[in-house]
This record gives C-alpha cells, sequence and structure tokens, in this order.
C-alpha cells in the first residue's frame, strides 16, 4: 500500500513555480535567434548618389573626348607642327604649325580627358586641328587611335561598383522586411494613443 501511493506522488509531482519559470525562460533563451540587422535607408541613399556622381564624371569626362575627335575626324585638317612650349603648372602642350593654311600660328593643345602627350620642347608633331574652330587641336596620332582613356576607366568601375552593393543593400533589406517584418511595432498604427475599451460599467 505504501509503493502505491510513493508512486501516485511521484507521478503527480510538479516543479515550483520558480523554478517551472526558469526552465521556460531557458527554453526559450536556447530558440532565440538575434534578429539580422535592417539595412537603412540612408546608407541606400549615399551609396545610390556615390553611383550618380561617378555616372555624372564619366559621361563628364567621356563625352568631350568622344565629340572632339569625332569632330577632328570628320573636318579634320592636318598639319606639321613643332613644339614650342610644355609646362605641368598648369598642364598645357603649345605647338607651332609649320605647314597648311595656318602655318605660324601658335595654339595649346586640346586635352583627351585631362591627357596631353609625352613630348618635348623642339620636337615635330602632326596634328589635327577644327577648321571650323582651330583651337579644337589633337594629336594626328590620337584622332586615329585614341589613348585608353584611363580616368573613365577608373569612375565607371567605381560607379559599377556601387550600383552592385546598393542593390545588394536593397535585397538584402527586402529580405529581411518580408520574412522577419518590420521593426515598427504594430500598436504604432493608433498614433500611440491607448486603445479604448467600452464596456459596463461597475456598479459596485
Amino acid at each position: 500500500m505504501t509503493n502505491k501511493k510513493r508512486r501516485r506522488y511521484t507521478d503527480d509531482y510538479q516543479l515550483p513555480p520558480r523554478r517551472e519559470e526558469a526552465r521556460k525562460s531557458a527554453a526559450r533563451a536556447a530558440g532565440w535567434k538575434p534578429r539580422p540587422k535592417l539595412p537603412q535607408r540612408r546608407a541606400i541613399l549615399a551609396m545610390s548618389g556615390v553611383f550618380l556622381l561617378c555616372v555624372g564624371i564619366t559621361l563628364g569626362l567621356w563625352l568631350p573626348s568622344h565629340s572632339l575627335v569625332q569632330d577632328l575626324r570628320s573636318r579634320g585638317v592636318n598639319s606639321a607642327a613643332t613644339v614650342v612650349g610644355v609646362d605641368s603648372k598648369p598642364k598645357y602642350v603649345k605647338v607651332r604649325l609649320v605647314s597648311g593654311p595656318r602655318a605660324g600660328s601658335e595654339v595649346k593643345l586640346s586635352d583627351y580627358a585631362g591627357m596631353y602627350p609625352d613630348v618635348h620642347t623642339d620636337a615635330a608633331l602632326v596634328v589635327t586641328y577644327d577648321r571650323d574652330d582651330p583651337s579644337r587641336i589633337l594629336a594626328r596620332a590620337w584622332v586615329v587611335d585614341p589613348p585608353p582613356n584611363l580616368p573613365v576607366y577608373a569612375t565607371s568601375a567605381l560607379a559599377l561598383l556601387c550600383l552592385g552593393l546598393a542593390t545588394a543593400v536593397i535585397w538584402r533589406r527586402l529580405w529581411i522586411l518580408r520574412k522577419l517584418g518590420s521593426d515598427e511595432p504594430s500598436g504604432s498604427s493608433t498614433g500611440g494613443n491607448k486603445p479604448r475599451y467600452e464596456g459596463v460599467r461597475n456598479m459596485s
């Protein structure tokens, strides 16, 4: 009889409330995972701004140089020239035309995306200038085969990098919002006011 009572007491035994609450808390902590950090909108806007800035710089470097080369190819006049001045502060290359209708004129070479040919004073050079605007002039070799536009390549690569990073951050933000929901509390739609409860007044 005593064995039956002991077995029944063992089966009905419950943990004290404090221990039961501690056990539940430990179980919740074991299953809890930290929420991924939601990328901020300002980071996306910053990367998008840098991307647009790089695109603007790229177009500003490439379009004028491309237009100059195309114009000189279509209506350019070739002329032999002699380099009469080279300086780096500010950077320029001045030549004197020695043949053609403008022989004897001195003019500074136009830059190609900020670059000038590597020449020295008294060097001989064949140039091509615009018959409508002789101040637009390049070395003939650059008109035939333009040099690599390194500044444009650099800004283009940076623009693509910023675009890729911005796209990745946007996709991550959308994934977190779709998977785990927004950080905003559900009660924010009430404007911060506590909900009203209407019911029967306690008449006691």
